[in-house]
């Protein structure tokens, strides 16, 4: 995990693509919103992992998802279960059921549907967050803490130029 981090740190502090670590951001909360426990989880993991985005940026943000999406399992409810019951919809998701395995993604779940709803309309919202924070981190936070008093102070403790060391080498 430790290493997941220090790629993290070394992703922001370096030549990477914006684009990539904002999409890992934004891919990564979709699947940390969701519940685990279905194929949707797997089937959009697997897809995600074969688009370019930051790994360790888009774990991050599926541990950070995954912590705070019980608290929003309500609103995720209250989603899902309004989408399910669109009468437009309904011949639908009447026909998706009857599919073979269809039914192992769990999408007629209101908490797994809600989830993945708020995650997608999330997307663009996290992609500018995302984009922003690289932004202001490589522009301005990075030589202000590099150059901070307590940063050389902590800087030179065992431990922490042990993981700089670490950090170096990969």
């Amino acid at each position: 995990m430790l290493n997941k981090l220090i790629k993290l740190l070394k992703a922001f502090n370096g030549n990477v693509n914006p684009g990539e670590i904002a999409h890992a951001f934004a891919c990564g909360a979709i699947l940390g919103l969701m519940p685990k426990n279905n194929l949707l989880w797997y089937l959009v993991l697997v897809f995600i992992l074969f688009v370019r985005i930051n790994k360790p940026s888009y774990l991050l943000m599926i541990l950070l998802g995954s912590a705070v999406s019980p608290a929003f399992d309500g609103l995720f409810d209250s989603i899902g279960y309004w989408f399910l019951t669109l009468p437009s919809l309904a011949p639908f998701f009447a026909r998706l059921i009857e599919i073979p395995f269809v039914a192992f993604t769990k999408f007629n779940n209101t908490v797994v549907m809600g989830s993945f709803l708020c995650g997608i309309l999330l997307y663009i919202p996290l992609y500018a967050f995302a984009r922003l924070l690289v932004f202001v981190w490589r522009k301005y936070a990075a030589d202000f803490i590099r150059n901070s008093k307590i940063f050389k102070v902590i800087n030179k403790l065992p431990l922490i130029s042990k993981i700089a060391s670490m950090a170096g080498e990969h």
